[in-house]
């Protein structure tokens, strides 16, 4: 990888969809995280109206490291930070669905990017700007994210990219240590990350992304995710009154 020219390819891109869209700039979720320690980064060196909304929501790691390592980006990139706390706001909601719906316990943890996507358009449209997505191309082919949560968005810079690169580009950028060296974990409750939900390696899932290459029962794993996952990569179905 030349991680030069996919820096400058990237901030190029996001300044294209910027003044295509006639915006003022980008607000995007700071989860502490490497996918958005990344977007972070390129968003500020393509446009100086960047906007990082830190985004809690009941986790004690969202409160603690989450937090402690997302400022540190922000501070070391000069990103304009605002912190929402969503706890009480998931908590009025499962308290109005309380006796009309039992929920599935992976149901309530989706309602925290669910939350976040509202909460990032709420704030990007109130300033004339776009939001920017963080999921990597690792996730995106598992499925690993939330329809219309963390899937929802106006421009990703970096939806094409696995978590091996992910790490080559932010150690490029000289990111924080702590991001590049923390467990991913998408911090929708205690004791969660990515790789253990998924129950495979990201290393795998990359190697199987990159070259192709993997033990037979990971990437047996790998496609019946994919294949389960459809859904969340394709359009809506919509009736048109010409189908047979």
């Amino acid at each position: 990888m030349n991680a030069k020219q996919q820096v400058e390819e990237r901030v190029a891109f996001i300044r294209r969809a910027v003044e295509q869209a006639g915006a003022k700039g980008i607000v995007y979720g700071n989860s502490g995280g490497k996918d958005s320690a990344l977007v972070g980064i390129l968003c500020k060196m393509a446009c100086d109206n960047c906007l990082g909304v830190i985004m809690p929501c009941q986790s004690t790691r969202n409160f603690g490291e989450d937090m402690v390592d997302g400022r540190a980006v922000a501070q070391q990139f000069g990103i304009e930070t605002l912190v929402v706390d969503l706890s009480p706001v998931k908590e009025a909601m499962l308290g109005q669905l309380e006796g009309v719906q039992t929920l599935a316990d992976m149901a309530k943890a989706n309602i925290n990017p669910r939350l976040r996507m509202a909460t990032l358009y709420a704030i990007a449209q109130s300033r004339g700007c776009l939001v920017a997505g963080t999921g990597n191309r690792s996730e995106g082919y598992m499925g690993y994210f939330t329809k219309w949560g963390d899937g929802a968005y106006d421009l990703n810079p970096i939806a094409d990219l696995t978590v091996t690169e992910i790490y080559q580009l932010l150690a490029f950028l000289n990111a924080p240590e702590n991001i590049i060296k923390k467990a991913p974990s998408a911090g929708l409750f205690e004791g969660q990350t990515d790789e253990k939900e998924m129950g495979i390696s990201y290393a795998a899932i990359d190697r199987y992304l990159l070259t192709g290459e993997g033990s037979v029962e990971d990437i047996a794993k790998i496609e019946r995710a994919h294949r389960a996952s459809q859904h969340k990569r394709t359009q809506p179905l919509v009736f048109k009154g010409d189908e047979p």
